[in-house]
């Protein structure tokens, strides 16, 4: 390894828990992350405490070399003494649409459903300085705004089924060449994957051709454009605090209010633009472009009081109902059960009952044929669907919800509630609640 204190990987700010993952790829940059993981944790490890680490795979099966680099992976991690799984991603069309895109969305949800299965509440990736060049003249051909200029972030939280799992990137500010230099003092071996020299896409293209040229005109070009993602990431939370500050009484949980929308439009345009954007980012939406940003601008303006309408933008459904602007829920999903604290005063299904079911295969999801009714208070009446509908105020594509059945019996509806009379307040208690996908 060089002597130089920055291209040495620091892990000392590596988050303080007992179990943490790592992805690994097989490549030059996964491996160093791995080595200099273990490195740290051997090196802060104590009697009473010890972090247990596990390694995570994910196997694309878009090259042939593939099942060789899971195995490499797994034999790496049995070197390493840590825990290991993988998962293997299906492409049903390998030539339809951005590969790339699809490959990445599909990565990072494999990801997070063995985070999830393994207990994991901090992920670490090996993104480093040059990936960081890439993403972000890729953002600039894409004409991104403040927001995708700014990069990767080093940390940043993602939600699933009811749980945070922190993603960390600790080599984001070293370089590939300082990587090299740590793998060669180490004498660290990799693999090295043949689709990274295919120009065809657009990153590798960026790395080959265009990042060369750059360093060749100015040296130090990797790290003044990770500098500019940094000034850019500390712009982009000034101007999320300018639409928190603009959104007072037009943002309200993951909805927008028409009217006072179209006021601060009228009269502050790009202040409008910022909380559009802003709001998007909160249901964790990709950014429309300026052109179809400026189309639904205009069928706001135009459409009258009452009316509704719907865009589709990146494969769910913004849709206007009652003045009320909201992502359509999708039935994309399944229930699960969330276990309630002994000491709570909360209500729940028994525990015991929900398992026993469970094992004869009695608990279903099933989709509303109508007639369906539910009691979900106590001393009140069963209802049907329909007026319970409509006494929550339901939009009309949230009709549709999906039903929990158990013992052939309704137990719950999304959006509705559960079934008063199998609630009880004493014992092992477990609550059903319908988790989206991601």
């Amino acid at each position: 390894m060089a002597s130089s204190r920055k291209s040495k990987p620091s892990l000392k700010a590596a988050p303080a828990a007992n179990r943490i993952a790592l992805a690994l790829s097989g490549g030059l940059d996964s491996v160093v992350l791995l080595d200099a993981v273990c490195k740290a944790v051997q090196a802060s490890k104590t009697p009473k405490q010890s972090t247990e680490v596990w390694v995570f795979h994910i196997h694309h099966g878009l090259q042939k070399p593939a099942d060789q680099w899971l195995d490499f992976c797994e034999k790496l991690a049995k070197k390493y003494h840590t825990q290991f799984d993988f998962r293997l991603l299906h492409f049903a069309d390998k030539a339809g649409g951005n590969i790339e895109a699809r490959a990445r969305i599909e990565r990072y949800e494999a990801l997070t459903d063995l985070c999830i299965e393994h207990g994991i509440e901090s992920l670490l990736l090996a993104h480093h300085q040059n990936d960081q060049a890439e993403t972000i003249l890729l953002q600039l051909l894409r004409g991104s705004g403040v927001a995708g200029l700014a990069g990767m972030p080093q940390q940043r939280i993602i939600t699933a089924d009811g749980r945070s799992i922190k993603l960390w990137r600790p080599l984001l500010n070293l370089s590939r060449a300082d990587l090299e230099a740590y793998a060669k003092q180490y004498k660290l071996k990799w693999v090295e994957d043949p689709s990274n020299q295919n120009t065809h896409y657009r990153r590798n293209a960026i790395r080959k051709e265009i990042i060369p040229r750059l360093e060749k005109i100015q040296p130090s070009a990797i790290s003044n454009l990770a500098r500019s993602a940094d000034l850019l990431a500390q712009s982009q939370l000034l101007l999320d605090r300018l639409a928190r500050q603009d959104g007072k009484g037009i943002l309200e949980g993951a909805t927008l209010k028409l009217k006072p929308l179209l006021v601060l439009a009228k009269s502050d345009k790009p202040a409008a633009n910022n909380l559009m954007r802003f709001w998007l980012r909160l249901n964790n939406l990709v950014m429309p472009s300026q052109e179809r940003l400026e189309s639904w601008w205009k069928d706001l303006m135009a459409v009258k009081p009452d009316s509704s309408l719907e865009w589709q933008h990146d494969e769910v459904s913004i849709r206007l109902w009652r003045g009320i602007l909201q992502i359509a829920a999708t039935e994309s999903g399944q229930w699960t059960f969330q276990p309630i604290p002994t000491r709570s005063k909360s209500l729940g299904l028994p525990a015991a009952w929900v398992d026993a079911a469970q094992q004869r295969g009695l608990v279903e999801q099933r989709q509303r044929q109508g007639a369906e009714k539910i009691q979900i208070k106590p001393n009140s009446p069963r209802k049907t669907l329909k007026n319970l509908f409509q006494e929550s105020d339901l939009p009309p594509w949230g009709r549709q919800a999906p039903l929990l059945y158990i013992n052939d019996e309704l137990i719950a509806v999304v959006g509705v509630g559960v079934s008063h009379p199998h609630l009880v307040s004493t014992g092992k208690r477990v609550l059903p609640q319908w988790s989206e996908k991601l």
